[in-house]
C-alpha cells in the first residue's frame, strides 16, 4: 500500500512539473557588459539543480575521503574486540572441558586484550557498556581455573581483582558477575574447609541473590561444618519450603538439625527454649521427642517436663501403630520408664499401658515396660510375670539388663537369694 501511494505521488509530481514548465516563457536576462543572455527560466532552475546535486556529492565524497583514517581505526579496534570475545568464549570451552591451564592462559589474553584496547580508545571510540562485565567474567574464569590447579595466590588475586571492579562501577550486569564471584568465593571456601570465610563471602550477598537455593545450599554445609547449628536449621527449613530436598531427605535433614540443636543445650532452661524454638512438625517426629526427653532426664531428671512431649507420641504409637517402628518403640518404652518411675504412681497411665498391651500382645516393649510400671505401683506379682515374659524376647541389651535387675529386686525382697544371684548373673552377662 505503501509503494501505491508512493508511486501516486511520484506521478503527481511529474505532472505538475510538466504542466508548469510546458507552459512557463519566463526568461532570465543576464547582463554582463558589453554582453547580454537570455536563458529560459526553465534552464536556470535545472542548472540550479544540477549544480547543487554537483556539490552535494563533492561534500560527500569529500567527507568520506576525511572519514576513511577514522573508519580504518574503528576497523581494527572492532577486530580487537572479536578477538577479546573469541578468546573469553575459549576461554569458558576449556574451563568446562577440564582444560584449566588453557583456559587460564585465555582469560589472561582476554584480559590482556581489553587492558590494550582500554588504552587506544579515545573520546570518539567509546568502549561497550559490557566491558566490566567481560572482565570480571574474565578474572571469574581464571580464578575458577586457579582453584581448580590448586594454585591458591592466583586464585585470590584474580577473586581481588574483581572486587576492585565491583567498587569502583555500579552497573547492574556487573552486579551479576559479582554475585557469582561472592558464590564462587564461598564454594571455594567450602572446598578449602573454611567456614567462616564461607559463611563471610555469602553474607556479603545482596538479599535477593541470598535466598537462591545455591546460595542457601553453601550457607547449610558453612553452617553445618562451623557447628552454627540454628543457622543450619533455620537455612534447612527454607530449602524445605523450597523445595530443594525431597520429602524424605528434608525430613531426614531437619529431624539432624533439630537434634544437634538440642545437644548445644547445658541446662534444663537452655533445653526448654530450645524446644519450643523448634516447628510443630518436628516436634513431632518421634526422634526429636524422644532425643529431648533423654536430654532432659539427663540434665535434670524432671520427669514432669519430660510427659508432655511424650504423652502425644505415646498416643500416636497406640493409635496408630504403623506410625512408629519397633526400633522406635523400644525406645519410647525406655523412655516412658525413665520417666515413669521418678514420678508418683499414676493409675491412668498404669491403665493406659494395660490396654495397650492388650490390644497389642505381640509388642514385647509393652511387656516390659507394664512389668516396670507395674513395680513401681508395688505389683510385684504381675510385674515378675510380665518381666519373665518379656526377659526372654528382648534384643535390646539395655533392656535385658533393666529387667534382670529388676527381676534381681524382686527376688531379694522375697529373700530368694539363689534366684536372685541367677538374675544377677543374667544382667552381668548381658552386660559383657
Amino acid at each position: 500500500m505503501r509503494a501505491a501511494l508512493w508511486f501516486v505521488a511520484l506521478f503527481g509530481v511529474a505532472v505538475a512539473s510538466a504542466l508548469l514548465a510546458g507552459g512557463n516563457q519566463s526568461t532570465v536576462t543576464v547582463f554582463w557588459a558589453p554582453y547580454r543572455v537570455d536563458l529560459s527560466l526553465n534552464l536556470v532552475l535545472l542548472v540550479l539543480v544540477v549544480f547543487f546535486v554537483v556539490l552535494h556529492l563533492a561534500w560527500r565524497a569529500m567527507s568520506a575521503l576525511f572519514e576513511l583514517p577514522h573508519q580504518a581505526r574503528r576497523w581494527r579496534l572492532q577486530q580487537k574486540e572479536r578477538a577479546m570475545h573469541a578468546t573469553l568464549l575459549d576461554a569458558l570451552a576449556q574451563l568446562w572441558s577440564g582444560r584449566y591451564v588453557r583456559a587460564v592462559k585465555s582469560a589472561e589474553q582476554a584480559l590482556a586484550l581489553e587492558a590494550l584496547l582500554a588504552k587506544v580508545r579515545t573520546a570518539d571510540d567509546p568502549a561497550p557498556r559490557h566491558t566490566q562485565q567481560l572482565r570480571a567474567l574474565s578474572h571469574l574464569i581464571a580464578a575458577e581455573s586457579a582453584h581448580a590447579l590448586r594454585d591458591r595466590d592466583a586464585r585470590v588475586s584474580h577473586l581481588q581483582a574483581i572486587t576492585d571492579l565491583g567498587s569502583d562501577a555500579a552497573d547492574e550486569a556487573l552486579e551479576e558477575a559479582m554475585e557469582s564471584a561472592y558464590l564462587g568465593a564461598a564454594r571455594w571456601a567450602l572446598s578449602d574447609h573454611d567456614a567462616p570465610e564461607a559463611l563471610r563471602w555469602l553474607d556479603g550477598l545482596r538479599h535477593g541473590p541470598a535466598r537462591r537455593t545455591l546460595a542457601l545450599r553453601m550457607r547449610l554445609k558453612a553452617s553445618r561444618l562451623n557447628q552454627q547449628h540454628a543457622l543450619a536449621l533455620d537455612t534447612a527449613r527454607l530449602l524445605a519450603k523450597h523445595g530443594a530436598f525431597s520429602g524424605t531427605a528434608a525430613q531426614s535433614l531437619l529431624r539432624e538439625l533439630a537434634v544437634a540443636r538440642l545437644n548445644e543445650a547445658h541446662d534444663s532452661a537452655q533445653l526448654q527454649r530450645v524446644w519450643d524454638t523448634l516447628q510443630a512438625s518436628e516436634r513431632e517426629q518421634p526422634d526429636v521427642v524422644l532425643h529431648a526427653a533423654q536430654r532432659m532426664l539427663t540434665l535434670s531428671g524432671d520427669a514432669a517436663l519430660v510427659m508432655p512431649w511424650l504423652t502425644p507420641l505415646w498416643n500416636r504409637m497406640v493409635q496408630q501403630p504403623d506410625s512408629c517402628t519397633p526400633a522406635i518403640r523400644e525406645r519410647v518404652a525406655q523412655a516412658l520408664v525413665r520417666a515413669l518411675v521418678k514420678l508418683s504412681a499414676d493409675t491412668d497411665w498404669l491403665a493406659s499401658i494395660d490396654r495397650a498391651r492388650q490390644s497389642y500382645p505381640r509388642w514385647v516393649e509393652l511387656q516390659y515396660l507394664a512389668g516396670m510400671v507395674c513395680w513401681h505401683h508395688a505389683l510385684w506379682g504381675k510385674a515378675q510375670q510380665m518381666l519373665e515374659q518379656a526377659a526372654q524376647q528382648l534384643k535390646n541389651p539395655d533392656m535385658q539388663r533393666q529387667v534382670w535387675r529388676t527381676l534381681a529386686q524382686l527376688a531379694e525382697q522375697k529373700e530368694e537369694t539363689a534366684r536372685a544371684q541367677l538374675c544377677w548373673k543374667r544382667a552381668a552377662e548381658v552386660a559383657a
